[in-house]
């Protein structure tokens, strides 16, 4: 298969690109090589591809800056998708997309399935969603991936933070009344090469498995890490405010990907001493 991944030098664009690269023909596309929001370049860069697929891992993911900067934002993330969409359904081509918990506003105390209500609480999960709305509304050949806590090596990311900050810094504060799934972009990466080569289609939740609080991730941080000298205090989310509102409790359901596929995702434990093994090494 001949694969287009646009976003392709970001974090789980380049770990998309890694996994797929063996056994696909894969080519990528990045800000440099175009722009997302111009509806020709996106159906330039598309159509010059030849592509059977287009994974489209291009997304504004910094939270608070949304908050100030709604209009590029809302460009990228939705307008963005339905150029995607439109240049797509054109070409008959299918589409990848991510999207994420954040649609969610985090009231509930069970996992979220793929079909409850959406209620994004900040900027970013508005335009997210818009995204998600717009990829429905202009393709009928698509897999839709929600997924949350990304971190991978080619990118900043939590994990590293924790690492960096425990080598100059003897206490860490870090919020313990927000709960989701860490997830590291190589086992997205694979659960998106099980997707494709099984030819699904539609909404999918892919996370890890397992669920923690923000502290609780930072305490395994420095334990598999094995940093000794850093204590980390849990706090609640008001002693840090953060100009985007952030979902108190975002874990997804991931059943539907597991009974789909009949594979499951790491848990959450596992493959942050991977990642942190690979970082390490």
């Amino acid at each position: 298969m001949k694969i287009l991944v646009l976003g392709h030098m970001g974090m789980l664009g380049t770990d998309i690109v890694g996994k797929l690269s063996g056994s696909h023909d894969v080519i990528g596309r990045d800000i440099d090589d175009f722009d997302i929001t111009d509806q020709q370049d996106c159906r330039r860069v598309i159509v010059l591809s030849g592509a059977d697929l287009v994974i489209n891992a291009a997304a504004y993911t910094n939270v608070d800056d949304c908050e100030d900067n709604q209009e590029t934002c809302f460009a990228v993330n939705a307008d963005g998708v339905r150029n995607v969409a439109r240049s797509c359904t054109e070409q008959g081509i299918k589409i990848v997309h991510f999207s994420t918990d954040y649609v969610f506003d985090g009231t509930q105390k069970t996992p979220y399935t793929e079909d409850v209500p959406y209620n994004p609480i900040n900027v970013y999960g508005q335009s997210k969603l818009q995204g998600e709305q717009y990829l429905r509304e202009y393709s009928d050949n698509y897999i839709l991936i929600r997924t949350a806590w990304l971190y991978g090596k080619n990118g900043k990311n939590f994990v590293d933070t924790i690492v960096e900050k425990a080598q100059t810094e003897r206490f860490l504060q870090v919020v313990d009344d927000q709960v989701g799934s860490p997830t590291y972009t190589v086992d997205l990466a694979s659960a998106v090469k099980v997707l494709i080569e099984g030819n699904h289609t539609g909404i999918f939740h892919v996370t890890n498995r397992g669920t923690c609080s923000w502290y609780e991730f930072a305490l395994k941080i420095l334990e598999y890490a094995d940093v000794k000298n850093a204590e980390v205090k849990p706090v609640t989310s008001d002693t840090f405010p953060r100009k985007a509102l952030r979902p108190r409790y975002s874990v997804l359901n991931c059943k539907k990907f597991s009974h789909a596929t009949q594979r499951t995702i790491r848990f959450w434990q596992i493959a942050l001493k991977d990642y942190l093994t690979r970082r390490s090494s």
